[in-house]
């Protein structure tokens, strides 16, 4: 009988390959050489020191937010309402500085200040989802998407309402902050050497969180069987609202390290797809927090070098979503066919 373990890792690696076989398709009926689609996505996103510092940059909110979904993954939740709370993360963080620029509070302060008005925001728009779940028997899914959109409107109502630019109202979003209110950046790159210090120690934090404490072990026990853990004497609903709180502070972190770091204010698009894309790594790495920072760093990779496709070779931007999605269609089937045999397995002996 074949080692569960390595039966896996066969059934990942034969996955990876059809995605690749798949994708090699997928370019030839584009019209390209898939050898020279893909040279440019490595070239885009290794191809130079400032290049690797984007992907660096992308994947600062990718692996906080990877990281965070975790934690309600191992709760069995799907906060689908990720996207939201990296919103009012930004929200709260823009509103912090903006009510804070003027006054005579130390700039660094107002920055941890925001930072920390961001985790907040994102936290309370997690328990707002959580308690819907909770106390209002509402599904995650379906709760989480309609705040997402709640989330939305409310940013794009204060960029084109109350924070809108100077007489003028603009896609562009809020009018920028001054240099003294924004992260500090390696010279001459757009990488903050704070918020990757922050996204490596969440990455730690939310490792040892989920593998090595007692809360680890019965907020998986929660996700494995609500019920039996509640008649074992764990508080259920507590763990699960809990789970949201800290998946939000980290998706309002993400947010955070958007406005402070980044985009150096407000603008409607502040979430960049890094929630959804979260939620793909999330099931991509079997809920395993060690892949979670590799598998993130490649989607960044991917992210940024795919922006070359439809520059170089005048393709549809959208064939980067069509490419990961591509890679994570196969790894679930793969992962599909592998607890359908193993549940098999069990079930005949």
């Amino acid at each position: 009988m074949l080692n569960p373990r390595w039966t896996s890792i066969y059934l990942r690696l034969g996955a990876l390959l059809l995605a690749l076989v798949f994708i090699i398709i997928i370019l030839l009926a584009s019209g390209v050489s898939p050898f020279e689609a893909l040279g440019h996505i490595v070239s885009g996103s290794i191809g130079s020191t400032g290049k690797i510092a984007d992907v660096l940059g992308a994947w600062i909110p990718l692996v906080l937010v990877s990281t965070g979904l975790l934690i309600t993954f191992s709760a069995g939740l799907w906060n689908i309402g990720i996207e939201g709370q990296i919103m009012l993360g930004a929200i709260f963080t823009t509103g912090t500085i903006r009510l804070l620029q003027d006054s005579p509070v130390p700039p660094a302060l107002v920055i941890v200040l925001a930072i920390l008005s961001g985790m907040l925001g994102g936290a309370l728009w997690a328990a707002l989802a959580g308690a819907l779940k909770t106390f209002g028997g509402v599904n995650e899914i379906f709760g989480g998407l309609g705040l997402n959109f709640v989330a939305t409107a409310i940013s794009l109502w204060l960029i084109f309402g109350p924070w809108k630019r100077p007489g003028v109202a603009s896609m562009s979003g809020t009018e920028p902050f001054d240099a003294a209110f924004r992260l500090a950046t390696f010279p001459g790159f757009r990488l903050s050497p704070w918020a990757l210090g922050l996204a490596i120690l969440a990455v730690i934090v939310v490792y040892f969180l989920l593998r090595g404490t007692y809360f680890g072990l019965r907020l998986k026990a929660v996700g494995k069987n609500p019920k039996a853990s509640y008649l074992l004497g764990i508080p259920t609903w507590q763990y699960m609202m809990l789970a949201f709180v800290l998946c939000g502070a980290l998706g309002g972190l993400a947010g955070a390290m958007q406005v402070t770091g980044v985009y150096h204010r407000l603008i409607p698009s502040i979430s960049s797809g890094y929630g959804y894309m979260g939620l793909m790594i999330g099931m991509l790495v079997n809920f395993h927090p060690f892949w979670a920072a590799p598998v993130a760093l490649f989607f960044a990779a991917l992210n940024i070098g795919s922006i070359q496709l439809p520059i170089v070779l005048k393709l549809d931007s959208s064939l980067a979503g069509v490419l990961q999605g591509v890679l994570v269609l196969f790894v679930l089937l793969a992962e599909g066919v592998r607890q359908k045999y193993f549940n098999r397995k069990a079930a005949s002996s």
